[in-house]
């Protein structure tokens, strides 16, 4: 009997994000990544969302390494947290450790970690895991498949993917080599991507999105551009500059990661800009406006970001003026649609010209649409799948795909974070749960938990009132107060009668348990029922009610 392997999933089966798995085999761990979320506009004051990580930090020293199959840093970002507490090499090609690198070099943690650059077929033993790697084609360069050869046979995770026939850089998806491992040994399980399951078609060349960026900036001749785009996309960077270059333009990086990402990917030899059309963006003012290309961040409406700013008129080192021309070359990531949404109308405001994807086709998806997993299916001929990467209803629209493409169904699991998976020599199996709760970070983490969040929402959506009153215990008397004051439940100012009758309801109810000789506990819990009582009879709403019993 072939010794199982236990597949984990931490984070990315249910959302856009946190994507961490983790294979284990004879008592070893390998990651497949370990990502972070951005969090959404309910998740009030919270700056990221980690995976959880309890299960892993019970077995860290059982970690033998994490594969980073990409430099986004929903696959990358949440590395500088779990070093924190565990020490592990991490594996992945050059600028995937290079976009890594820098979260774990802010958190002073280089020392947790060696970064191991695998190029792309490389074959690694990690721990009783043999890793390839193979090429594939994403919105960031040098993304990896990676094929686990293991006692149970092949395992695949397709990273995050798409078939571009015609990338930028000229490096293919390698489906060849893909193909040889199918018609081999045979894949017996498969993880892949969801994202665009269910999208119909194929998805566009990121080479045609260039196309449209060189026409845009002939057609905007005499005009400022700034370009808002994520600054991993250096293949976006490079057509871009390409289109800059040729139409006479110069290009002026602005906000902290495009700078550095650029400046990375020039030393890689990834991005190809010549050193005459770079100029520091303090000089963009003494440039003729439709010489210049400025390449910023903030595609995603992010609060601090150079885009943002702009958009605020808070940036300072640039400000806009109605002969510029603003181009969001990208999609809202799901979540992100009022936050771009704001961005788009605070720069209107300020009377520039605006195109963004919903205008003109500027931006192309790193997904693999419908046709594209099908093909993949049809490749692969795994014998068991697992739809990775993705809400629920994009995993479930990737099982109908493989079920159409022959995998039987009772051979596809659609599992979710946290779900632990077995693979044997009687097939795959769900053998369980670890905990996979959101861990929210503010600052520092775990200072954002539930309880402060359903807390936020409340006062957020229903305000807050607060009842004081002084006693003295010994006489049974009411000493001063109740004295109630209030946020966004009732103006004070206009509602006078109904605060008087509030004090009064909390009145009658401490008169009560000083009767009683109630403690202070008791007697807090007496004002809050009273006061949230009274407030939902008369108002129909439910503000946090906070009770301050004084003693002397």
């Amino acid at each position: 009997m072939a010794a199982p392997v236990h597949i984990t999933f931490l984070g990315g089966l249910g959302e856009i994000g946190r994507n961490c798995a983790a294979l284990e085999l004879e008592g070893q761990i390998l990651l497949i990544d370990c990502g972070l979320m951005f969090p959404d506009s309910d998740m009030l004051g919270v700056d990221l969302v980690l995976p959880d990580f309890t299960w892993l930090l019970e077995r860290a020293d059982d970690i033998v390494g994490c594969i980073a199959t990409h430099g986004h840093e929903d696959h990358v970002g949440g590395l500088s947290y779990l070093l924190r507490e565990a020490s592990f090499p991490v594996f992945g090609t050059e600028l995937t450790l290079g976009l890594a690198r820098g979260r774990i070099e802010e958190s002073g943690l280089m020392g947790q970690t060696d970064l191991c650059v695998a190029a792309d077929g490389d074959v690694w033993e990690i721990g009783p895991f043999e890793v390839e790697f193979i090429p594939t084609t994403h919105s960031v360069p040098q993304a990896v498949a990676t094929a686990f050869h293991t006692p149970q046979g092949t395992i695949v995770h397709s990273g995050d993917f798409k078939i571009d026939l015609t990338p930028v850089d000229g490096r293919l998806t390698d489906l060849s080599r893909l193909g040889a491992l199918a018609d081999g040994e045979g894949i017996r399980l498969l993880l892949a991507d969801s994202t665009n399951a269910d999208q119909r078609g194929h998805s566009r060349s990121e080479t045609e999105v260039g196309r449209v960026l060189h026409q845009l900036m002939y057609e905007q001749r005499g005009r400022r551009l700034i370009v808002a785009c994520f600054a991993s996309h250096i293949h976006r960077i490079q057509q871009l500059a390409d289109a800059a270059v040729d139409s006479g333009r110069v290009i002026a990086p602005l906000g902290r990661s495009m700078r550095r990402n650029m400046s990375m990917a020039r030393e890689m030899g990834l991005l190809r800009i010549p050193d005459s059309s770079l100029i520091d963006v303090e000089d963009v003012d003494r440039r003729e406006p439709g010489k210049v290309l400025v390449l910023c961040t903030g595609s995603q409406g992010e609060p601090m970001s150079a885009l943002t700013l702009l958009a605020g008129q808070e940036n300072r080192w640039l400000k806009l003026h109605p002969d510029d021309t603003v181009i969001l070359s990208s999609h809202p990531i799901p979540g992100n649609e009022h936050a771009v949404t704001k961005v788009i109308d605070n720069l209107f405001r300020q009377s520039v010209e605006v195109i963004h994807s919903g205008v003109s086709d500027v931006h192309a998806t790193g997904h693999a649409k419908a046709e594209e997993l099908k093909l993949y299916q049809s490749i692969l001929k795994p014998d068991w799948f697992v739809p990775v990467h993705g809400e629920y209803h994009h995993l479930v629209a990737h099982a109908r795909l493989a079920e159409i493409m022959g995998t039987p169904h009772d051979h596809i699991v659609v599992a979710e974070d946290g779900d632990r998976l077995v693979l044997d020599d009687d097939g795959l199996r769900e053998v369980g749960r670890v905990p996979a709760e959101y861990v929210y970070v503010h600052g520092t983490v775990g200072d954002v938990g539930t309880g402060v969040l359903s807390d936020r929402r409340i006062l957020a959506d229903e305000g807050v009132v607060s009842a004081i009153v002084c006693v003295d215990r010994k006489r049974r008397t009411i000493v001063s107060g109740p004295q109630i004051t209030t946020r966004g439940w009732v103006y004070e100012a206009e509602a006078g009668e109904l605060l008087d009758d509030l004090a009064a309801r909390v009145r009658t109810a401490v008169e009560g348990g000083l009767a009683e000789d109630a403690e202070r506990p008791r007697l807090e819990k007496l004002v809050r029922k009273a006061a949230g009582s009274f407030v939902s009879d008369r108002t129909r709403r439910r503000p946090m009610i906070v009770p301050v019993v004084l003693e002397v």
